[in-house]
């Protein structure tokens, strides 16, 4: 049983986050509001799967029936987009082992969508768009976001240099040495006046971004940074069936190099790739990152439900 004292302090705690639920409540309203304006269509997808991506260093929790966790909607979302469906998006949780922390849960709500028939640069000004509505239709102070500000975007071939003295691309050839660059040098750099966007990564980090056309060593993909804190992550969408069980096959061979769980293949997303997904974009944004900077908060413990 627990002590009157623990009870009193987990009271305390629910009672200090009245004011974040009840805003995250109107940033839930206001983010389905201003999607539904756009054309989109909200999809349910199941929260267990039987095949989740195999993206190397993201591991989705394994359940008794020997299904996983998403822990993202994606390939469920681009089935429909081969189905014929052009603006779709799913906002609910997705989990992800080993994720805790100040910024980090391994439960948490992810805010995807995708744009058929758009690039990656037309859903950048879309997720610029949605967050200065968010912002408004919120009353978030000027210091929280400021929707008259103009974003930096930033190369990462350039943010490396500038900021880490350091070549993108020879890094990228050691994925832990990048990673290590971007974390320690290049995040705790970017502008925090306004928010920054990353540009255009070297291939090795797209597993489900298209080559640019115009350089094929790199992939379309951003990532956008708000008063430092990542928030999303978006691709150009890889929609060449060959290319893609291609990357699929390496990354699986790399999870098993790393000694990770092993995942079935996605053969329902294989056969939607095969039969054809237009041109597309799409995005990743963490929904309880984006409350917590609007909200004027540090901890996604002042905008989530406290822990048991």
């Amino acid at each position: 049983m627990p002590s009157v004292s623990a009870k009193a302090e987990s009271l305390r705690c629910l009672e200090n986050l009245k004011r974040a639920f009840e805003f995250r409540s109107d940033a839930l309203f206001y983010t389905r509001q201003f999607m539904r304006d756009h054309g989109f269509s909200e999809i349910e997808t199941p929260a267990a799967i039987h095949a989740p991506a195999a993206e190397e260093y993201i591991d989705a929790p394994k359940v008794c029936d020997g299904t996983f966790l998403r822990s993202s909607p994606e390939l469920e979302l681009k089935r429909l987009l081969a189905a014929g469906m052009e603006r779709i998006y799913n906002l609910g949780p997705c989990f992800r082992l080993g994720e805790n922390g100040r910024l980090h849960r391994s439960e948490f709500t992810m805010l995807e969508w995708y744009m058929a028939h758009n690039n990656y640069r037309e859903l950048l000004e879309f997720m610029k768009e949605m967050l200065d509505f968010l912002s408004v239709s919120l009353q978030v102070p000027a210091e929280n976001y400021d929707p008259g500000k103009a974003w930096h975007l930033i190369s990462v071939r350039d943010a490396f240099h500038r900021y880490a003295g350091s070549d993108a691309d020879k890094l990228a050839e050691t994925e832990s040495l990048f990673e290590e660059v971007l974390v320690e040098k290049v995040e705790p750099a970017l502008p925090t006046d306004a928010p920054v966007v990353l540009m255009d990564y070297p291939v090795r980090f797209g597993a489900f971004a298209r080559r640019k056309p115009e350089d094929p060593t790199l992939v379309e993909r951003w990532e956008v940074y708000i008063r430092g804190v990542e928030v999303a992550n978006a691709y150009g969408e890889l929609v060449d069936a060959l290319e893609q069980r291609k990357r699929f096959r390496d990354f699986a061979a790399k999870r098993k190099e790393y000694g990770l769980q092993e995942y079935p293949e996605p053969v329902a997303f294989l056969e939607a790739m095969d039969s054809g997904i237009p041109d597309s974009a799409g995005c990743a944004m963490g929904f309880d990152r984006i409350v917590m900077l609007l909200f004027g908060k540090r901890d996604l413990a002042d905008v989530v439900f406290p822990r048991d």
